[in-house]
């Protein structure tokens, strides 16, 4: 067999009608920009901090809608706020702006 150098993912269902969103809509109320956001993966690719740990504000994004907040507010401690996100958005997502609603979610969420 052939090692193309990655390995296929292992299958994640989410059922969301039962996940929590609350995360989700408090973002959208807060910033609808939030809304916008198709997950093109343009901020990742300019992403200053991903380039020395795994962040990924496209992960944090699924991790959100999927209801998973701490998992989300884990992965947005991970963002050094340089702001080159925001500017690389296709859709004008305030993706700075929303990384910091996580993070201060994080001393409101359970």
């Amino acid at each position: 067999m052939i090692d193309f150098g990655f390995t296929p993912l292992v299958a994640s269902i989410t059922d969301l009608d039962k996940a929590n969103v609350n995360l989700a809509k408090q973002l959208t109320e807060q910033d609808p920009s939030f809304a916008l956001c198709i997950s093109c993966g343009s901020c990742s690719a300019t992403c200053t901090a991903g380039q020395f740990t795994k962040f990924s504000f496209r992960v944090m994004c699924h991790q959100i809608r999927k209801g998973n907040a701490k998992e989300a507010i884990a992965e947005a401690s991970k963002c050094m706020l340089c702001g080159k996100c925001t500017l690389a958005c296709p859709r004008n997502v305030n993706t700075r702006n929303i990384i910091s609603l996580v993070r201060k979610a994080q001393t409101t969420t359970p």
